[in-house]
């Protein structure tokens, strides 16, 4: 059985290092790592009064785990100008209450670059902000910078579809 459709022949899956997010139409620069998307449902047990030997198991509340972005640190402003959108210097009167939710997508790219999977993700809002990481001046590492997004869930985007590779 085939896991491609399209490229029959391949048989490798898809690597993780290649990657864009997007927000606002325009792609986060310097990217480094994306966090993972997960949801979990809650499993609620019942129990009926006429079989009290069986426990059913029901669904219940699904919530979705934060992502979490790292840069590395350029004079590009969108992490800052996002988590002060939520809460800013000035105080409450300050926070943007139009702006401070996104919607973003992840793209998964294949060696070729070519997006071959996006996930769209929906009311997005930065929960934590890392400016600068711990400075040590016998490191040998590149300076990230970092976000927490807290959302209200993703779907895959179905108009996304396998390229023909060649």
């Amino acid at each position: 059985m085939a896991e491609f459709s399209v490229n029959t022949q391949r048989l490798d899956p898809y690597k993780n290092f290649k990657f864009k997010v997007k927000w606002g139409g325009k792609y986060v620069a310097g990217l480094q790592k994306c966090g993972g998307l997960k949801k979990t449902t809650e499993m609620i047990e019942f129990r009926e009064s006429g079989d009290p030997s069986v426990v059913r198991k029901l669904t219940g509340r699904t919530s979705y785990q934060p992502i979490s972005l790292e840069a590395g640190v350029t004079h590009d402003t969108a992490f800052e100008d996002w988590a002060n959108q939520v809460n800013n210097f000035g105080g409450d009167a300050a926070m943007s209450l139009v702006n401070y939710r996104k919607d973003l997508v992840i793209e998964l790219l294949n060696e070729q670059g070519t997006t071959v999977i996006a996930y769209k993700v929906h009311r997005a809002w930065v929960s934590e902000y890392q400016a600068m990481p711990d400075l040590d001046s016998n490191a040998h590492a590149v300076a990230i910078t970092s976000i927490k997004l807290e959302h209200e869930g993703f779907e895959r985007d179905t108009s996304v579809t396998e390229p023909a590779e060649t």
